[in-house]
């Protein structure tokens, strides 16, 4: 079975979960080797997505920069 890819947000609480166990100093070694595995496939999926936002907003701007966003009331 195909696991759904996450949102950010939802990579985010995973990755705060994550962190919150290993930080508990009873974890087994081999345990806290899992979850730190875990733990930076989270944050390369959240990096990858902060990066498409990132783009994703650069190319608005760009293609917009001509656009007067000023409201004059």
């Amino acid at each position: 079975m195909e696991e759904k890819e996450l949102t950010f947000e939802e990579s985010l609480a995973k990755l705060e979960e994550l962190v919150s166990k290993l930080e508990n100093r009873d974890i087994p070694l081999d345990d806290a080797i899992s979850k730190f595995n875990e733990a930076m496939i989270l944050v390369n999926n959240c990096d990858e997505k902060l990066k498409d936002a990132h783009e994703s907003i650069a190319k608005i701007i760009k293609d917009n920069k001509e656009i007067d966003f000023n409201i004059e009331e």
